[in-house]
């Protein structure tokens, strides 16, 4: 059975829970409810298992917080002996509208501590992520509070319904692959 590793970035912690930059926690949490699976405490991660189509999805919350992420994901990565190809990392975006996703096999960490972490780990920027738009409407000097601010009324109106459509990028990820994923979702 193919085992795929899906990691979503986020802070933990009640202060961070409903902030921008937990779009990643957010995203697997979806998928752990939607399979009826809870999280465990695991080393460096929160855990979860489902099962998709004949395919075993690790789902992990790294417990490092977003600057060391690295470290999680390296762990996960050799303790279930899962290739790079096999992985996603679920991250925000501020260079994209709210809730448009961009699934891509590689790319810059765009100045994204989590993805810089765990780029400097695995020492390559070649891992497939899928970047969820938190937007840049924010003024001048304010970015930090913007991200690690909470969604706002207008945004929490679609929140869950573009979470859904990320969550089913996760899965098509993990059963048609990288590049029909691709074509299918980053259009969406």
């Amino acid at each position: 059975m193919s085992k795929f590793l899906i990691v979503g970035l986020g802070n933990i912690g009640d202060d961070y829970a409903e902030t921008r930059h937990n779009i990643g926690f957010k995203i697997v949490d979806f998928l752990a409810a939607d399979a009826g699976v809870k999280f465990s405490s695991g080393r460096l991660a929160d855990v979860a298992q489902i099962k998709y189509k004949g395919k075993q999805i690790i789902l992990i919350k790294p417990t490092t917080y977003m600057n060391l992420s690295g470290k999680a994901v390296n762990y996960w990565l050799q303790a279930e002996k899962i290739e790079v190809d096999n992985m996603m990392v679920l991250v925000d975006e501020l260079a994209l509208p709210f809730g448009k996703i961009r699934i891509g096999p590689k790319g810059s960490d765009g100045g994204h501590n989590g993805l810089k972490d765990i780029q400097a780990t695995l020492n390559s920027n070649s891992y497939p992520r899928l970047r969820f738009g938190i937007s840049n409407e924010f003024n001048k000097g304010s970015q930090v509070n913007y991200v690690l601010g909470k969604w706002n009324e207008e945004e929490l109106k679609t929140l869950s319904e573009r979470i859904k459509i990320a969550s089913d990028a996760v899965k098509a990820f993990s059963f048609i692959g990288l590049q029909r994923c691709m074509n299918e979702f980053n259009t969406k």
